[in-house]
């Protein structure tokens, strides 16, 4: 059940929107994404509660109002109280959401977690366009053809998603191709290549650096005024919490050779790889992925104060 003391939430086209969400749209203020597959399929159990508090600390602090997205028993909430972040995070209560399975996990009554592009849709359907994760999905390594929906998600819906790149078990590449090919921006704050998640470059170039986020502001309502749809603004994970070479690399070809073996497929891709990369690196890539979750919530709310004080910004509703 939903906890009892879950916060004041009001009605908005289907979803349910905490006041203090509500009130800061109302105002035309600052207000960032937040998506809780995070919480509930990329950190462990134990780890997924405090880190949705810490961001959410981070947003509030760099002058923004945090709006962590999940479904509870069939509803979309946006802007869940911590009990409701811990009821979330229940193991094994949650489904991986994305914008395939996510309404019939509404119509069925179910628990979920937003993936990047179900936190997408359902922040642009209550009028948030910026977000902060550590990394956007992408096109997978081999012939699988095994593509997130997260690269469709930019494509359609005015978000600007602040990452640190890809995440890195994926085909990097093939993933900034598809981005090219699917007119989404690459905005490199302060970096002219992308991320590549544990690491802060990945020899790739963006399509454009950023010098701030106002810079990046600039870039992003410009998009926007012509149409355009997501923007990836790619921000590295800082340069003392960087994972060495040598320790990314023979982490990831293990992980995936092992993912390889088993035959996984799909949804439990990713989660697999990274639970894996963590035990192959004793724990280190934890600690740099929570490292980039706080980067990228601290940039996400910069940016969205400057998009909230620029309200002549086009957007599609």
């Amino acid at each position: 059940m939903i906890p009892r003391n879950a916060g004041a939430h009001s009605r908005v086209a289907g979803l349910v929107v905490a006041e203090s969400v509500a009130a800061a749209l109302a105002a035309q203020a600052a207000v960032v994404a937040l998506e809780t597959t995070v919480i509930t399929h990329g950190l462990p159990p134990s780890e997924g509660v405090a880190a949705a508090g810490e961001l959410e600390s981070m947003v509030r602090d760099a002058g923004a109002t945090p709006a962590t997205i999940g479904i509870l028993e069939g509803r979309v909430r946006i802007g869940l109280t911590r009990d409701e972040i811990v009821a979330l995070a229940v193991p094994g209560r949650a489904l991986k959401l994305n914008p395939g399975n996510l309404a019939a996990a509404i119509a069925s009554g179910a628990w979920g977690a937003t993936t990047v592009a179900a936190t997408m849709w359902m922040a642009h359907r209550a009028g948030i366009h910026t977000l902060a994760t550590g990394g956007i999905g992408g096109v997978h390594r081999g012939d699988s053809g095994d593509e997130s929906a997260d690269l469709a998600a930019l494509a359609r819906w005015q978000v600007a998603v602040v990452c640190s790149g890809a995440k890195a078990v994926l085909d990097l590449p093939r993933t900034r191709e598809r981005l090219e090919t699917l007119g989404v921006p690459v905005l490199g704050l302060g970096t002219p290549e992308l991320p590549a998640f544990y690491r802060r470059s990945s020899g790739l170039p963006v399509d454009h650096e950023c010098a701030t986020v106002e810079d990046a502001a600039r870039a992003v309502e410009t998009h926007w005024s012509l149409g355009g749809a997501g923007v990836v603004v790619a921000n590295p994970v800082p340069v003392a919490e960087e994972m060495p070479r040598d320790l990314y690399e023979s982490a990831i070809t293990r992980a995936l050779e092992e993912a390889a073996a088993q035959h996984l497929t799909g949804r439990a891709v990713t989660p697999y790889l990274l639970d894996r990369v963590r035990e192959l690196t004793g724990g280190r890539s934890l600690a740099v992925n929570r490292a980039l979750l706080r980067s990228n919530a601290q940039a996400a709310a910069r940016l969205a104060a400057v998009l909230a004080a620029r309200p002549h910004v086009s957007r599609s509703a």
